[in-house]
């Protein structure tokens, strides 16, 4: 029974892409491989359906193509394909956090009347202290406390600091019991008798530290590893 079709380009058109667009989706096993007639793609209904459903997980739910794949394969079951869209919804719910903190802020940030803010605003301070990294040594002055959060990274680095805490001079000699420090948790790690060095105190640390290098790279192929997205 003959079933009408079109090819890459009205298939693409159909949607707002480019031909380039399909042609990567289906190399990456977002979309099948259609039927051809002489060589050139034939796009039938169901290969069209296939198509909007990419879009609407990669364009439209920003999600990464390899996460995409398992929804437009439909060969992988309800729950593998829920499973990625959860965790696409609990990526975005977490970015949402993030950005409505920082409408938050920045539009409270509106009300400052000062023309230079850091030589001006008197609540400068506490606004670092509050939303900075600078208010884990709130009780010390900047430039102290600039000083002491170089010692404590060189600490968790287990390399010695060339200015200590109190700010006193430093020793030429670097002190022979500084201790290599999780990469995770920060805490000190025992050192091994033989074998390649640790970097990490448990196996559930390094676990903690495997996620965040993988969220951090779904993150930042939020845009990008879509073709078309934005188009």
């Amino acid at each position: 029974m003959y079933e009408a079709s079109v090819r890459i380009g009205e298939a693409a058109a159909l949607y707002g892409l480019t031909p380039s667009t399909l042609r990567w989706w289906e190399k990456q096993g977002v979309l099948r491989p259609p039927n051809r007639d002489s060589g050139r793609r034939q796009y039938r209904d169901e290969d069209l359906r296939r198509i909007g459903l990419a879009y609407l997980c990669c364009v439209t739910g920003g999600m990464v193509l390899d996460d995409v794949a398992t929804i437009t394969s439909g060969s992988i079951g309800l729950r593998s394909w829920q499973r990625a869209v959860r965790d696409q919804v609990e990526r975005l719910e977490r970015q949402m956090e993030t950005l409505e903190s920082a409408h938050a802020y920045l539009s409270g940030l509106l009300e400052c009347p000062d023309d230079d803010i850091a030589q001006q605003c008197p609540y400068l301070d506490a606004e670092l202290i509050a939303h900075t990294p600078r208010g884990r040594a709130r009780h010390m002055g900047l430039v102290e406390a600039a000083r002491a959060a170089m010692k404590r990274a060189e600490w968790r680095a287990g390399r010695p600091s060339s200015t200590p805490l109190d700010g006193a001079p430093a020793s030429d000699s670097a002190p022979e019991n500084t201790k290599p420090t999780c990469k995770s948790c920060a805490q000190p790690l025992v050192r091994l008798s033989r074998g390649r060095p640790r970097k990490y105190c448990s196996h559930a640390c390094q676990q903690r530290a495997y996620r965040a290098r993988q969220e951090k790279r779904r993150g930042s192929q939020q845009i990008g590893v879509c073709p078309g997205q934005g188009v």
